[in-house]
């Protein structure tokens, strides 16, 4: 049950109202002409008053010269805890900048070296192919001669003891002695081509094997970049673990309802709405926040709105081959080349052991993680409505929400065993999408890394 703040008023008034009909004048003159009812009612009336005015508050006091000065500490307090919040805000901006730029000079490296393992790598698997080829060729005759070799070796030592072991007209004596110099003359040309194919199969086995001390120390070099890059990424991912981030907190929400997608333009077409939700929440917020006067709760919501409304990126630009290509490797299917599902909507590129993925613009990481039968996805804002759509990963090295140079690493690819007969290459297959609708990247990305 609430308190009464005023018991004592209370009760006087209850007492007052219930003397209405009597003659209590208290202090103050009652006429004679009074009726004895209006008298009482006026005094109850003047009772009241009194007894409010009485119980009224007092105004509050002005504030004293030690008060204001007490205000004006606390708000210049204030103050400066927003400029050096702010002010570190950007020293760690522009700090995951510079770090950015680093881990962009450290895979520009590794792509070099990269470069010559995919030279080294599609050297020996194409040798490896060949040899394995010629082997297949070898073994094919060889057992198409086996039944004959016996013939043949009887004929070669006993020629005429064969035929004359044979008991036939004269006639067809002849023509089984012209006959057998044809199969001579065709097991000749078998054997020659035999022999043909046991020296291209030395001669490849020879050629591998010099090949793979240069494919030793490419895969040697890379190991080595890798692995330093690999330690300024775990640096980074650490740094971004101890930082908040409004946009990329909306990102992450935005790309888990993008899992939810069934197309991959559904999913970009998800993302675009709920940032775009994101913007709309916080402007909401500032308006409200504003009307109650809650400075502190407007100031915050308008930097939410501001980093959600500040672009991912730069765009693409013009299409000059300005953009570095996402992998090293060669291009093996083109945009547009025909694939059972109808035309291919990106580029594949088919790539080294293990190699480093870049992205190949400046932006946001809106999308990171295992999407339909595209296996592990990144998705990355360009801005101007661009996204890279990279795939066929084997590991993500980048968040959601995460800002990125291009040029920065974000995945590696599978590796596979250049020595292996028919190994499966991996591919990294890499779509450009211009307000969700696919585009063809090449003229955008450059030929060589």
């Amino acid at each position: 049950m609430a308190r009464d703040p005023h018991p004592a008023l209370r009760a006087t008034l209850s007492r007052t109202a219930g003397e209405g009909s009597k003659s209590a004048c208290f202090s103050l003159s009652c006429t004679a002409g009074e009726g004895r009812g209006e008298g009482a009612s006026a005094r109850t009336l003047l009772v009241i008053v009194l007894l409010l005015a009485a119980a009224a508050p007092a105004p509050d006091p002005a504030p004293t010269p030690q008060q204001l000065q007490d205000a004006e500490r606390a708000h210049a307090a204030d103050l400066a805890a927003q400029q050096a919040a702010a002010a570190q805000a950007k020293a760690a901006a522009d700090q995951e900048q510079q770090l950015g730029q680093q881990r962009v000079v450290a895979a520009a490296a590794l792509r070099q070296a990269e470069d010559a393992l995919a030279a080294a790598s599609a050297k020996v698997a194409d040798l490896t192919q060949r040899r394995a080829d010629a082997e297949a060729r070898l073994a094919s005759r060889a057992a198409a001669l086996a039944p004959m070799l016996p013939v043949i070796e009887r004929l070669s030592l006993y020629p005429a003891e064969t035929l004359l072991a044979v008991p036939m007209p004269p006639e067809q004596a002849v023509r089984g002695v012209l006959v057998l110099g044809g199969i001579a003359r065709t097991l000749e040309r078998q054997a020659a081509a035999v022999r043909a194919e046991q020296a291209e199969v030395a001669s490849l086995q020879a050629q591998v094997q010099a090949a793979l001390p240069g494919l030793a120390e490419a895969q040697a070099t890379q190991a080595a970049l890798a692995a330093d890059l690999d330690a300024q990424l775990a640096q980074a991912r650490q740094a971004r673990q101890n930082a908040e981030d409004t946009a990329g907190d909306a990102a992450r929400r935005a790309a888990a309802d993008a899992a939810r997608a069934d197309t991959l333009r559904a999913a970009l077409a998800r993302i675009d709405a709920d940032r775009r939700a994101a913007e709309a929440r916080a402007h909401d917020e500032a308006l409200a926040a504003d009307k109650r006067r809650q400075s502190e709760e407007a100031a915050a919501a308008r930097a939410r709105e501001a980093a959600l409304e500040q672009p991912a990126g730069p765009g693409v630009g013009e299409p000059n081959g300005q953009l570095t290509a996402p992998v090293a490797g060669s291009v093996v299917r083109a945009f547009g080349a025909a694939t059972e599902a109808g035309p291919a909507s990106g580029v594949s590129y088919q790539a080294p052991p293990s190699a480093r993925v870049v992205s190949p613009c400046g932006g946001r990481v809106v999308f990171a993680g295992p999407f339909r039968s595209f296996g592990l996805l990144m998705i990355v804002d360009c801005g101007s409505g661009y996204h890279f759509v990279l795939s066929g990963l084997d590991r993500l090295d980048a968040q959601v929400g995460q800002p990125l140079q291009a040029g920065e690493p974000v995945g590696i690819m599978p590796t596979w065993n250049p020595q292996s007969a028919g190994a499966n290459r991996p591919s990294l297959y890499v779509e450009l999408r211009r307000d969700g609708v696919p585009v063809n990247p090449a003229p955008f990305l450059r030929a060589r890394s």
